[in-house]
């Protein structure tokens, strides 16, 4: 497992600075156990070096399904799509669950902010989520992805804007958004608006032009950008036919990367700290000086001195949307109380 740095000194004690490590590593795809398991290997290695604040990609719990597509055609529906969905809504996880209170359990045994992509399980909907625990070992809250991109509105389910939090803690306010919804200006500008500092995002864009995305939002955000994502090759996901890639512009053997990472920290200044790791699996680690902050905030504020909220504004529906809602009738005991 290779360990990605930007020099810093183990053991240094600032109250101004966080060390900060993105996880990039592949799910052990239809077992869940197995990747928890994984992750508290990988999360042990990144407190043995310090970290305060670890985060694993999009949907590192569940699996993200690279080279799927669940057998869609329009007006076609083929018995091995449905049976594809069973296994995938097998692996994801309840919120909360056991697997959330392993999570927990894990942030708390190795005292650091622990920030996780997870594919949330709601009845038979599923989420792609961000899971977010503090060093005492709390589940403290979610985010769900608002809009999946293209084909992932088949299998994943819309958020609200009930789970777009900004958690205040001892190491900054730490939040976060998924892969391409961080290319969604009004939803960057919310974050902004509550503060963030420590802007996590997990993605499955392995893509060079990613990391453009990363360096803007951190500019434009004045905070450090945290963005972690999976490396994985064909044989980490099940051989075929239990298994098919669909689409790839080449045949794949067991050793074709499918996803090539591009894990990354970058500073409120854009300032490359770590990474982009090409190369596997590994850590990527920096130490974030919170001071930077301020500086950058000193000539760009987007939601402070350098907006016009009198010709731009913003506002932001935070409350649960629900499909159904029951109100129950006043019984006749109630009616002579009241």
């Amino acid at each position: 497992m290779a360990t990605i740095n930007n020099g810093a000194v183990i053991g240094e004690v600032d109250k101004h600075i966080v060390r900060a490590t993105v996880i990039q590593a592949s799910t052990v795809y239809y077992d869940t156990p197995a990747t928890l398991d994984k992750a508290e290997r990988l999360l042990a290695e990144a407190a043995s070096n310090g970290s305060q604040i670890v985060v694993f990609p999009e949907a590192f719990i569940g699996g993200y399904p690279h080279g799927a597509n669940f057998s869609i055609s329009i007006g076609i529906r083929p018995d091995k799509g449905s049976e594809d969905f069973r296994k995938y809504h097998a692996s994801a996880i309840d919120v909360p669950g056991p697997e959330v209170d392993r999570l927990a359990a894990m942030a708390g045994k190795y005292k650091v902010h622990l920030v996780v992509g997870a594919i949330e399980r709601d009845g038979y909907t599923l989420y792609c989520s961000i899971l977010f625990f503090d060093s005492e070992g709390n589940y403290i809250g979610k985010h769900r992805k608002l809009m999946p991109t293209s084909i992932e509105r088949v299998i994943w389910g819309f958020g609200d804007g009930s789970t777009i939090p900004v958690f205040d803690t001892p190491i900054g306010k730490i939040g976060g958004v998924i892969c391409w919804e961080n290319k969604m200006p009004l939803l960057r500008t919310a974050m902004y608006a509550k503060g963030v500092q420590i802007y996590c995002a997990p993605t499955a864009d392995d893509r060079p032009v990613w990391q453009a995305t990363a360096t803007h939002i951190a500019l434009e955000g004045g905070c450090f950008v945290l963005s972690s994502n999976q490396f994985c090759r064909r044989k980490d996901y099940p051989a075929a036919p239990e298994y098919n890639f669909e689409g790839s512009k080449k045949e794949l053997t067991p050793d074709s990367v499918v996803c090539a990472g591009g894990s990354v920290i970058i500073s409120p200044l854009g300032e490359v700290l770590a990474g982009p790791n090409y190369e596997g699996e590994g850590l990527i680690t920096a130490d974030l000086d919170l001071k930077e902050i301020v500086r950058a905030k000193f000539e760009f504020d987007s939601v402070g001195h350098y907006s016009r909220p009198e010709v731009l504004s913003l506002t932001v529906n935070d409350h649960p949307t629900k499909p159904v809602t029951f109100k129950s009738k006043t019984t006749n005991a109630e009616e002579k109380t009241n």
